[in-house]
């Protein structure tokens, strides 16, 4: 019984090491001006910019392969401050700031065919195949794919009426930054 659980334990103890050592001889050193505008972002992984996650933005962005708008919830501050940190001039003609919006399912032309259930990255669309499909509000991004999806049109997204519960600052103006 003691040798085999030694001869494990070596053999673990081993292979922890050599991974170890491994990690610290191969490793791949990141763009680091990738990893500040990403820590910029706001880290929402919404998709509203097209892309998989905050992370791929601020590197096509570094690589300018993407406009510096692109971000939706960062708006125009957070594409001031990234062209300030890369030294890119920026032109903010034709950005509109968007307003936060949620999507809404019309419970009476909802056919249950769970498109939306499946493409929503947030999980905020609920319900089974062939049963009418709900939104959790809160959960929602308002990115749009589940109205792009819908077959009968049953989805479409609503501003967010300004209550109590969502009530939210505007977002201030950066040096420079023209309303």
């Amino acid at each position: 019984m003691l040798i085999p659980l030694l001869s494990l334990s070596l053999l673990g103890g081993a292979l922890g090491l050599a991974l170890a050592l491994a990690g610290r001889f191969f490793k791949v050193e990141g763009n680091p001006l990738v990893e500040e505008v990403a820590a910029m972002m706001p880290n929402s992984q919404c998709g509203l910019c097209g892309l998989p996650g905050c992370g791929v933005a601020a590197e096509k962005m570094v690589n300018g392969e993407v406009e510096l708008t692109c971000c939706v919830p960062g708006g125009k501050v957070l594409a001031q401050r990234i062209a300030d940190k890369l030294g890119i001039p920026l032109s903010l003609e034709g950005f509109e700031e968007i307003v936060p919006q949620v999507a809404r399912v019309n419970e009476s032309i909802c056919t249950g065919c769970s498109k939306c259930y499946k493409i929503c990255a947030t999980d905020a669309v609920f319900g089974a195949s062939k049963r009418i499909h709900g939104v959790i509000a809160e959960l929602c991004t308002g990115c749009g794919k589940c109205v792009d999806i819908c077959p009968t049109e049953a989805i479409h997204l609503e501003e967010i009426a300004v209550t109590l519960r969502t009530w939210r600052w505007q977002k201030p103006l950066a040096q420079g930054v023209q309303a």
